[in-house]
């Protein structure tokens, strides 16, 4: 069996973490061969309810759980990390603006982003799932100047997973027959949820999404727009926000990059859009289609994804791709303005 990794979870006492944490130590996302050390930071506060958290991950008697270690300390969580899923944030509260927003979480992904470079392994794969997720993801990129920035991806698996449903529902098939959806852009209501390059395998065939539908008023509209406020829907249902499916997003994402995605497969991730392709501008996170390959029957060692080139772009696309970007531009200004100061 092979050495334990250090697997870090932010905002270890939250809900998300909750539905997370179970998965990644029984070996659904690692791997049913891969020990894992679980480092468990928040806040000291919340640190009595991390104890509970501890206590049933304990009573779980997991055979690759080696290690809990629940911690408010920076220098305890991030030391030799193989992996690091910053789910903790300052959530927007009410009458709060936006740019408060974004300087509450420069400050604290400013923080997590020199602890990753003073602390963690230099290949470290980090996830960010705390929103603005794309921003404090580049924030955190930032201040780990000595972490490769491809180490670095936020996460938008949460969109393509409800998009790929949406889908699945339309066609009354199960959303594994929906293949190669893709959200372009920031994990927020300009996100842009494609279709052009899906395909639906109905009764065995695969047909392009557009023809499995059969209703291009509804991909272009009332499709686009579910998707794009699909987590305001589930507040306003819950009055809480997405944990469970956000937690299986999270489990999607970090074992595609440790595994690889399947054959003939791509999915979404919020990765470092300098030198891509697709005439987005540089120096963002920003959710592009991605592979990450396996080589015959090897895992790609240094667990590195790919940007799906060549796919064709119409005008439709294009006009919601730049209107998504024009965002993420906006809000990487203002939070390198914070980062300055």
């Amino acid at each position: 069996m092979s050495e334990p990794i250090r697997v870090l979870v932010t905002g270890a006492a939250g809900q998300i973490a909750y539905s997370l944490l179970l998965s990644i130590a029984k070996g659904d996302v690692f791997g049913k061969e891969q020990p894992v050390v679980l480092l468990l930071l928040d806040i000291t506060p919340m640190l009595p309810v991390l104890e509970g958290v501890v206590m049933e991950l304990q009573d779980c008697a997991l055979s690759l759980l080696r290690e809990i270690i629940p911690t408010d300390k920076e220098e305890v969580a991030f030391k030799d990390l193989d992996v690091a899923i910053l789910v903790g944030s300052m959530p927007r509260k009410e009458g709060m603006e936006r740019k408060d927003l974004l300087k509450a979480n420069v400050a604290i992904f400013k923080s997590q982003g020199t602890a990753l470079e003073k602390f963690a392994k230099k290949t470290v794969k980090v996830l960010v799932v705390g929103n603005p997720a794309n921003t404090n993801c580049l924030i955190t990129a930032k201040s780990a100047p000595s972490i490769p920035k491809e180490n670095f991806s936020c996460l938008t698996r949460l969109d393509h997973n409800r998009a790929r449903s949406q889908v699945a529902m339309r066609c009354g098939v199960p959303a594994t027959n929906v293949k190669n959806v893709i959200i372009w852009g920031n994990h927020s209501s300009t996100q842009y949820p494609d279709v052009h390059h899906c395909t639906v395998n109905m009764s065995g065939s695969e047909l392009a999404c557009f023809d499995a539908v059969k209703d291009d008023a509804w991909l272009k509209g009332d499709f686009i727009s579910t998707v794009q406020q699909r987590g305001a829907a589930v507040i306003k249902a819950r009055k809480l926000s997405s944990a469970m499916s956000a937690a299986k997003a999270i489990c999607d994402h970090m074992r595609d990059i440790w595994a690889g995605t399947p054959e003939g497969e791509f999915t979404s991730m919020g990765i470092y859009s300098t030198g891509n392709s697709y005439g987005v501008p540089e120096d963002l996170i920003y959710s592009f289609p991605v592979q990450n390959k396996l080589i015959g029957a090897q895992i790609n060692i240094d667990k590195s994804w790919k940007i799906v080139d060549g796919l064709a772009i119409n005008a439709f696309s294009r006009s919601k791709m730049d209107a998504t970007a024009i965002e993420l531009i906006e809000e990487r200004d203002m939070a390198v303005a914070f980062l300055a100061v």
